[in-house]
């Protein structure tokens, strides 16, 4: 049976080891998390941004939004506190430090969606592992990971996908799944983003 997916846009991290917040940077002509929101919206019902309570005031009102509950450590919190929220939906999840994404990455990740897994996540052909911050969740698997995280030593959410029923999709190119979370990675990736 076919579930309805959804956008999250993870960007309610406090984003300290790049100084400055990493939605808001502007690698497209717009910022970060805008710039995803977009994205998604292509492929998703509906899409919204995962953010901490203080970043509420500078948000607006053309953009839907889910406040991390703080229940769990990590980027689990955001993807744990929209499945409490919508927990009969899928979630398509992505992090805000992916500046070489792109529609065609998203677009492969939903044609090649397994309802039947617990998540499709992108992953690199260099390392096999997924991607959890460019995956969609379904609630099946989210269900798991709220048990999991009961007795869990850790939230890593790539640790649960490894030992969990996850479909791998692998992108054109791996830089499409690069990080940047320093001022020397982001400098990297400016040097890659198509002008």
């Amino acid at each position: 049976m076919y579930t309805k997916l959804y956008g999250l846009i993870l960007s309610g991290g406090k984003s300290t080891r790049m100084g400055s917040d990493k939605g808001l940077i502007d690698y497209h002509g717009v910022p970060q998390r805008e710039y995803l929101y977009k994205l998604a919206q292509t492929v998703c019902e509906k899409t919204f941004l995962s953010i901490r309570s203080e970043q509420e005031t500078e948000l607006g009102s053309e953009y839907n939004y889910i406040i991390d509950k703080n229940e769990y450590k990590g980027p689990l919190n955001g993807i744990l506190s929209a499945h409490k929220e919508y927990p009969k939906v899928a979630w398509l999840v992505l992090a805000c430090d992916l500046p070489l994404l792109n529609q065609s990455t998203i677009a492969q990740l939903v044609t090649n969606r397994n309802l039947d897994a617990y998540a499709t996540a992108s992953a690199t052909v260099k390392t096999r592992l997924p991607e959890p911050l460019v995956a969609i969740w379904e609630p099946l698997g989210l269900q798991h990971a709220v048990e999991h995280m009961k007795t869990a030593q850790s939230s890593c959410p790539r640790k649960f996908l490894i030992n969990s029923d996850t479909q791998l999709v692998f992108p054109e190119n791996d830089e499409e799944l690069y990080n940047a979370n320093s001022l020397e990675e982001y400098e990297f990736a400016k040097t890659k983003v198509e002008k």
